[in-house]
């Protein structure tokens, strides 16, 4: 096994000494990440898209307390089945399968031949869109890819393509190139993957921000550091952008709104340089985050976008700690674009908690459960091998 993650977490344990809860955390961090990491990572993803979604009615339902409320109504949260027809999973699990199924096709290929393999999954995943809520920015771009040829994945610069779509797709990615030192490999197919649909820095720098939490769970990088990682990446990956010298003006012209949104988050929770424990107000209940949310999105429908699904996802994980029943409040049961939250948010504590604390009925039956699956094993294979 190449990667190694304990030695690292030694100087960040030092760090910890004066908060209880936070040394528990470090502790726990500590366990060795197995491939049992990376199957929950994948199939919990689904789970949290397929809680947020519910067939379409939680996804477009703008009050998170009137969801919570349904919920309880059915049991809870331990009473929930998610298995079809009621809990489907939507667009964002078929096409972060497809992400994860072409990273594996083209494991042993260069960036072109992935970026090209890429575009024929996402292309191919279009047939499998009925009844899961596909994007229309995401369709459009699929239609639009020519994966046999050599320069099919490239899209032109789109000025409304700034919406989730990216994100909700990419943390695989960051399953497939999780240590430090693949960075440059992570922001290359994270921006690539993201910008063949939505070609927009605030679309496609989601795709860079989910794909990065999750190399940071795989790591064990303590939760409150990683939006300042994010930000020290930004750079280089705007740096990318100019060196690839596909329509450079009107990306650094538009660059700004994810990096500003980003800062001013950073800066309400306390993290901005990622020593400090976050901070939240004292009520931050459903009515309170959907109301906090709100103020993170674009125009008002929360985690729809390229930046603030990932922030809201990373505000759940920053507050629910190692509560299953506590992220899906925060990252899935909200009212807003609660399945792109979720699958991001999932995801992440997939790596880091595997199934613990989590009902079997939400995860046993899941709709494409085995997929997730054996991609997650091939993933592991891939990243964790000499």
């Amino acid at each position: 096994m190449r990667f190694r993650c304990l030695l690292r977490l030694s100087t960040a344990v030092s760090g910890y000494l004066g908060s209880r809860k936070l040394c528990v955390f470090a502790l726990r961090a500590m366990e060795p990440l197995t491939v049992d990491h990376y199957r929950s990572a994948m199939v919990l993803s689904g789970v949290g898209d397929a809680l947020g979604y519910k067939n379409g009615d939680w996804e477009f339902c703008h009050s998170g307390p009137a969801i919570l409320k349904a919920l309880k109504e059915m049991g809870g949260l331990e009473k929930v089945k998610v298995k079809c027809p009621d809990w489907m999973v939507s667009d964002d699990t078929v096409m972060h399968l497809a992400t994860a199924e072409a990273l594996v096709e083209a494991s042993e290929k260069d960036r072109p031949t992935l970026f090209l393999t890429l575009a024929k999954h996402y292309k191919e995943s279009m047939r499998d869109m009925h009844g899961r809520a596909a994007g229309l920015t995401c369709m459009s771009s699929c239609s639009s890819l020519r994966p046999l040829r050599p320069d099919g994945y490239t899209i032109p610069f789109n000025p409304r393509g700034g919406g989730c779509g990216a994100a909700m797709r990419a943390m695989c990615i960051g399953l497939r190139y999780p240590r430090p030192e693949e960075v440059d490999s992570l922001i290359a197919v994270s921006v690539e993957s993201g910008r063949m649909t939505h070609h927009h820095p605030t679309g496609y720098l989601g795709s860079l921000a989910a794909a990065l939490f999750t190399a940071y769970a795989v790591q064990r990088k303590p939760v409150r550091e990683w939006g300042a990682g994010l930000m020290s990446l930004l750079p280089r990956a705007q740096q990318y952008i100019r060196d690839s010298g596909r329509h450079v003006q009107e990306n650094m012209d538009q660059w700004s709104y994810f990096t500003d949104k980003w800062q001013a988050y950073l800066v309400t929770r306390g993290i901005s340089d990622g020593t400090t424990d976050p901070t939240f107000p004292a009520e931050y209940g459903p009515a309170e985050r959907d109301a906090f949310y709100k103020t993170l999105s674009f125009k008002g429908w929360a985690g729809s976008s390229g930046h603030d699904a990932p922030m809201i996802a990373y505000d759940a994980l920053l507050s629910s700690g190692d509560s299953w029943e506590e992220l899906c409040k925060r990252s899935m049961f909200h009212g807003g674009d609660s399945d792109s939250t979720g699958v991001i948010a999932a995801c992440c504590w997939g790596a880091m908690y595997g199934y613990k604390g989590v009902p079997k009925n939400n995860y046993k039956k899941l709709e494409y459960r085995s997929r997730l699956e054996m991609v997650a094993e091939q993933l592991y294979s891939l990243s964790h091998t000499t």
